[in-house]
């Protein structure tokens, strides 16, 4: 398939004028993402049937246009596994796509899994083999080769030729809207903003902290979080989080105290020591009131483990009834957001008013599907 190289504002101008008139565009993204913390974003392939174009971000610095077909609601994009692409259009634009469907959520709603890459789909529809040996090369680098444009131009050419068996056989089975607004829960989620002032709760073993210790842990993930923001770092990179977890559980008052600490990185301490306990001084000056409460595990609730057992039951018989595969419905993770939320268990309830944001059970086609009758079913017991 040829392919033109788009490298200066002009040509892409002229290029997203006309894709402005296409009703379908299959889209993806070639990025770094090694040592940031953020992707760096090294090609954009789009194709429209007639024309397939890769742009050159790092040429051009004026993308605008190719955001606004991004957000024209009249286009379909289509891209596979969008989830990173997301991450792209966020961090490079706050873009947040307007009618946009993921291949890889309609191959699952044809009962193809959650995760079929891109390669397995295109084998499955045509019979080729795409050659993905290019997925990890150094996109940001100059001059591109000819092997890496070659496989990029591949990647939307042939997303844009199997999309319309997609749809056809989507709508077969009708489920379309299902892949519609399960991708759209999707761009919801990765568009949602950080709380950093939550982001302790994402700490694996924070369950083990008292209130004291949780402060200080909420004021050093907020800083390492700034940090990375700041420094464009991975969260790792910054401190890791089992010296966040040793500096907050133990609460050194000098580099010697914090050196000594079972768990931490000497390397973390080395650089990194002064601040930290800079974080924790500014932590002792709160006051106990407004300390993070001790975090309560959803598997010591009373009788989880039956619990958990009658919900997935009733998801069973949900996927028996709709001859949806069990795994479209609910993931342990779903299940257990669920029940964390409906015991209100670490304020889930105040928490997602204050988002505006509700279990994925009771929000989209799953509220839809089954989402009252979960609620009497818990209402009821858990059981039938």
């Amino acid at each position: 398939m040829q392919y033109q190289l788009i490298e200066d504002n002009l040509s892409l101008q002229t290029l997203c004028q006309q894709y402005s008139k296409a009703s379908v565009l299959a889209i993806d993204t070639e990025f770094v993402r090694t040592r940031t913390l953020y992707p760096r974003l090294g090609l954009l392939q789009i194709f429209d049937g007639q024309t397939l174009a890769l742009i050159d971000p790092i040429a051009i610095d004026d993308l605008s246009p190719f955001w606004q077909l991004l957000t024209n609601e009249n286009i379909i994009k289509v891209l596979h596994a969008c989830s990173e692409d997301l991450e792209v259009f966020l961090t490079s634009a706050n873009c947040k796509p307007v009618n946009l469907i993921d291949s890889q959520i309609m191959m699952s709603f044809l009962g193809h899994g959650l995760s079929m890459g891109y390669a397995a789909m295109v084998e499955h529809f045509t019979g080729i083999e795409v050659d993905k040996s290019e997925s990890r090369t150094d996109w940001t680098k100059r001059p591109l080769t000819q092997k890496q444009l070659n496989y990029a131009s591949a990647d939307v050419e042939h997303l844009f030729n199997i999309y319309p068996t997609l749809i056809t056989e989507i709508e077969k089975v009708e489920r379309l809207e299902f892949a519609k607004q399960e991708t759209q829960l999707l761009i919801e989620r990765k568009f949602s903003p950080i709380d950093e002032s939550q982001l302790y709760r994402q700490i694996k073993l924070a369950w083990r902290l008292n209130p004291q210790q949780m402060n200080a842990l909420q004021h050093l993930t907020k800083w390492r979080y700034l940090q990375a923001k700041k420094r464009d770092l991975p969260l790792g990179f910054v401190v890791k989080e089992h010296t966040l977890m040793a500096v907050a559980q133990h609460n050194p008052q000098s580099l010697a105290a914090m050196n000594k600490l079972d768990g931490a990185e000497v390397l973390d301490i080395r650089h990194k020591g002064k601040a930290m306990l800079a974080v924790l001084k500014e932590a002792s000056q709160d006051n106990e009131a407004n300390y993070p409460q001790k975090i309560q595990r959803l598997d010591e609730y009373p009788g989880y483990k039956q619990i958990f057992k009658n919900v997935k039951s009733f998801i069973v018989a949900v996927s028996e009834k709709h001859d949806l595969a069990i795994e479209n419905l609910a993931s342990k993770k779903q299940i257990n957001q669920f029940l964390t939320w409906y015991f209100d268990l670490n304020e889930a309830k105040s928490l997602s008013a204050k988002t505006g944001t509700n279990p994925d059970f009771l929000t989209a086609w799953r509220s839809k599907l089954f989402g009252q009758a979960l609620q009497t079913f818990a209402e009821n017991g858990f059981k039938d």
